[in-house]
């Protein structure tokens, strides 16, 4: 274990904003936490827990520790006739971990093939995309519990697992996923029931063509970050009441809808977005993708008062059109490395 001083952390957050670290780590074991956090605590620092950097938006200077995860491997813990669970370190990049399941004739997690991002976040997001969630496969989370200083295991149960929610987001600073284990199934099954992918797999039902139409669909719509720094879907999709829905659809008919099992509807938020003028709009080194509106794109040198900026203009214009609250899904840090809401 190294402890570094001033890492620019540019290259290391898909947005491409720059950010320097006081202090940086990679942590390539598990065991490495403890003289890490240790040496935090000497220090007097904060500590934020850096994964692929999909899901982040940094501050220009950030002074506390950051935790690069960098854990790797993947396991077979358990197996029965139905299912296999596969243990994977926290360092390992989702996609490629999605790919790997495939070609052991895994099923559950075609559906997010190409999500940005390393295995380790998946559970705090519950990351999800074309009617599956991450957590829906998931058997446990193997974390370190800063509270009760010790390694443990968290049931899936216990996670509580929602709409891109966790307990992992209720309480940010106390655990760090150092492996998370999912419980895939042996014999096919499919979710077609979102949006164009049931048109799209067509008569040809594997799990190799579900995931290359996945990825087929995903790369047409999402700009690669390495072309055009983003983060994937900026914004959450709204759930509204029912009454609220209908209210909505009487002024805008073709509104796109999702009705939820417990009444509530949630809304496409690409499409409140592109009705209220963004799609394809810029507001200086920041904008909303041609070709997604959902997308929020880093086309210079944008800093995050750049790209604050522009979703705060996002967020008023659809909220005046709709009366919708657009919620951000990248989690914001200050300079002391730590959460803090989007409207603080």
């Amino acid at each position: 274990m190294k402890i570094q001083q001033n890492v620019q952390l540019q290259a290391f957050n898909t947005l491409n904003l720059p950010a320097l670290a006081s202090h940086y780590c990679q942590i390539h074991q598990p065991e490495e936490l403890i003289p890490a956090l240790t040496f935090a605590q000497q220090h007097d620092l904060n500590v934020l827990v850096l994964s692929g950097g999909s899901n982040m938006l940094l501050p220009e200077k950030i002074q506390a520790l950051v935790l690069h995860m960098a854990i790797h491997g993947i396991e077979v813990t358990a197996e029965d006739a139905q299912t296999k669970t596969l243990t994977v370190g926290a360092g390992e990049v989702w996609h490629d971990f999605v790919l790997f399941t495939t070609t052991q004739q895994l099923y559950g997690l075609q559906n997010l093939a190409l999500i940005p991002g390393l295995v380790g976040a998946s559970p705090v997001q519950n990351i999800g995309a074309y009617g599956v969630e991450a957590g829906e496969f998931i058997e446990h989370v193997s974390v370190y519990d800063r509270n009760e200083q010790c390694f443990k295991q968290i049931a899936a149960a216990d996670c509580h697992f929602s709409y891109r929610h966790s307990i992992f987001k209720d309480e940010p600073n106390r655990y760090i996923i150092t492996q998370v284990s999912f419980k895939l199934l042996k014999n096919p099954s499919f979710k077609l029931n979102y949006g164009d992918l049931k048109q799209a797999v067509g008569e040809n039902l594997s799990a190799e063509n579900l995931q290359q139409q996945v990825i087929q669909i995903r790369q047409s719509k999402l700009p690669d970050p390495k072309e055009y720094p983003n983060v994937g879907s900026f914004f959450k999709n709204p759930v509204i009441t029912a009454v609220a829905y209908e209210r909505l659809a009487c002024q805008f008919p073709n509104l796109p809808h999702y009705p939820q099992p417990n009444g509530d509807v949630k809304i496409a938020a690409g499409w409140l977005i592109d009705q209220a003028g963004w799609k394809g709009k810029r507001l200086g080194a920041v904008g909303m993708f041609h070709k997604q509106a959902l997308v929020l794109v880093n086309y210079a040198q944008a800093t995050l008062v750049d790209v604050q900026a522009t979703y705060h203009a996002v967020q008023q214009d659809v909220l005046q059109k709709f009366n919708i609250h657009l919620e951000p899904e990248p989690v914001l840090f200050n300079q002391m490395g730590l959460i803090q809401s989007h409207t603080g």
